[in-house]
C-alpha cells in the first residue's frame, strides 16, 4: 500500500486533526514509499525498532511515538540512535496518541470495555477522552477481574466492598479525570497510573480508584487497529509486546 494513502487513511478513520495533543499523530518519520508489512507496538522504543527490522518491515505503528511538547529536542543520545534506526533503513513510524484512546470501536478505552465486558454508555472529560458505562460486582471483584484479563495485579485504594454499577474509566495516565469521574456518577474509576493525591480524593469521596498500568490498558488499542488494517487492506500487521512493569 502507498504510504501516503496509508497516512490518508489513518488519519481520517482515527479523526486526528479533531485532538488537542501532546504530540504530531500520523505519519512522524517518512520511510520507504510501498508499505506490506507493518509492526505493532505501544511505544517507539529501540526494541520495537530492533524488532520492526527483524521482521522486515516497512512502518511501525505505535500509540506513543515521538516529539513530545516540553521535551529536549536535541537529536543526540537516545534520540539520535531511535531515528538513525528509521532513516537508515528507511522504516516510517506511525503514531497516534489521543485519537487512538478516543476511538469508539477501535481505541484503547473501547478495547478495554470489550475485554472486561463493560457495557459503554457515554463520555466524559476533555475531548470525550474518559468512558462511562455499566458493570457488576464489587471494586474489589473489579480489580481481581482487571487482574485476570490484563495479566497484571492492579492498585486499588478507597473502599474494596463498594458495589459498582456505574463506572468510568480512562486509559493510560489520566489519574487527572477522577473528579470528573466521580462527578459524572461514577461509582469506581479505572485508569492506567496513579499519584499522590488520588489516594486522598478515593478515600474522601468514597469512590474506588484502580490503577491497572499504562501499558496494561493501552496494549489493545493498537492491536485492533492493526487488526483492522489488515483485513481491510491486506497488509500484513504483527503485535509486538515488550512488557513494562508501570
Amino acid at each position: 500500500m502507498d504510504r501516503n494513502e496509508l497516512a490518508a487513511y489513518l488519519d481520517g478513520l482515527l479523526e486526528a486533526g479533531r485532538f488537542r495533543d501532546y504530540c504530531p499523530n500520523g505519519l512522524q518519520v517518512e520511510g520507504r514509499m510501498e508499505v506490506r508489512r507493518i509492526v505493532c507496538g505501544v511505544t517507539a522504543s529501540q526494541a520495537l525498532l530492533e524488532a520492526a527490522l527483524a521482521a522486515d518491515a516497512d512502518a511501525v505503528l505505535v500509540h506513543h511515538g515521538w516529539f513530545w511538547r516540553g521535551e529536549d529536542g536535541r537529536i543526540a543520545g537516545i534520540r539520535r540512535a531511535r531515528l538513525k534506526t528509521l532513516l537508515e533503513n528507511d522504516l516510517n513510524l506511525f503514531a497516534y496518541h489521543l485519537p487512538l484512546d478516543a476511538h469508539a470501536e477501535l481505541g484503547n478505552n473501547a478495547q478495554l470495555a470489550l475485554r472486561m465486558g463493560w457495557t459503554v454508555e457515554g463520555r466524559f472529560a476533555e475531548q470525550d477522552l474518559g468512558f462511562l458505562g455499566r458493570t457488576e460486582g464489587t471494586a474489589q471483584e473489579l480489580a481481581e477481574k482487571l487482574a485476570l484479563k490484563l495479566g497484571r495485579l492492579p492498585l486499588l485504594v478507597g473502599d474494596a466492598a463498594r458495589p459498582v454499577r456505574r463506572i468510568a474509566w480512562c486509559s493510560g495516565g489520566a489519574q487527572g479525570y477522577f473528579e470528573q469521574a466521580i462527578a459524572a456518577g461514577a461509582n469506581a474509576y479505572v485508569s492506567g497510573e496513579i499519584s499522590e493525591q488520588t489516594v486522598h480524593l478515593a478515600q474522601e469521596s468514597g469512590v474506588p480508584y484502580i490503577a491497572a498500568g499504562h501499558h496494561a490498558t493501552e496494549r489493545y488499542g493498537v492491536q485492533a487497529l492493526g487488526a483492522h488494517l489488515a483485513e481491510r487492506f491486506g497488509i500484513e500487521c504483527r503485535y509486538v509486546e515488550l512488557d513494562n512493569p508501570v
